[in-house]
């Protein structure tokens, strides 16, 4: 089953026009902070359980939008979905960088590098340093030959494991703010409540 998708201008028209939109962000959590379409969760692609999301939709018929940097673990994402057996995912086609240069509603935070930045540069380095080994030994040639077969896999499998494992890095998560005491629902409204507490 291919992937369904829809563009980012369709979506906002979908927020807009009222309809209830459930949108998770796979990126990485200093990604997300960097910069987010403002009603999107985060849940890293490397922590998604598409099975227990799909069994806490309870039923929901409307779709679970996915979205990322630009597309391809968007799609990961909803492969993942497709294979639990939930095949009510949609990609965002473009991902953040698409929504962002449409114009529409992002929260701007500290700045990052992205995932796909950080494996360019972890595997030309070790391509690097293999061709600077192979001066003292040959055997150095057998990392760079590693690297090259990893990234082939990675371009016909659309799967990065460099990229799974530079994601749980400690500079790619944001660390826990301590969790305030929950608030106690005394029955009354907070008139200067921008949100209301009463239902």
């Amino acid at each position: 089953m291919s992937v369904t998708t829809i563009s980012p201008k369709q979506l906002s028209d979908l927020v807009r026009a009222g309809q209830p939109v459930d949108l998770i962000d796979v990126r990485t959590p200093v990604e997300y902070r960097e910069v987010h379409v403002d009603f999107a969760r985060n849940v890293p692609l490397d922590q998604l359980d598409a099975a227990q999301w799909a069994a806490s939709r309870n039923g929901s018929t409307h779709p679970l939008y996915i979205i990322c940097r630009s597309g391809g673990r968007g799609k990961q994402a909803c492969e993942k979905f497709l294979a639990a057996g939930y095949s009510a995912v949609v990609n965002v086609e473009g991902g953040t960088q698409a929504w962002d240069q449409a114009g529409l509603p992002v929260v701007r935070g500290k700045k990052a590098m992205s995932l796909e930045r950080q494996v360019r540069i972890a595997a030309g380095s070790l391509v690097l340093i293999s061709c600077i080994g192979t001066y003292f030994s040959p055997y150095a040639l057998g990392l760079a030959a590693f690297v090259g077969a990893g990234l082939v896999f990675a371009g016909v499998t659309d799967t990065c494991g460099m990229g799974m494992i530079l994601a749980r890095m400690p500079w790619n998560q944001v660390p826990k703010a301590p969790t305030a005491a929950p608030a106690i629902n005394t029955g009354s409204c907070d008139a200067k409540s921008s949100k209301p507490c009463c239902k």
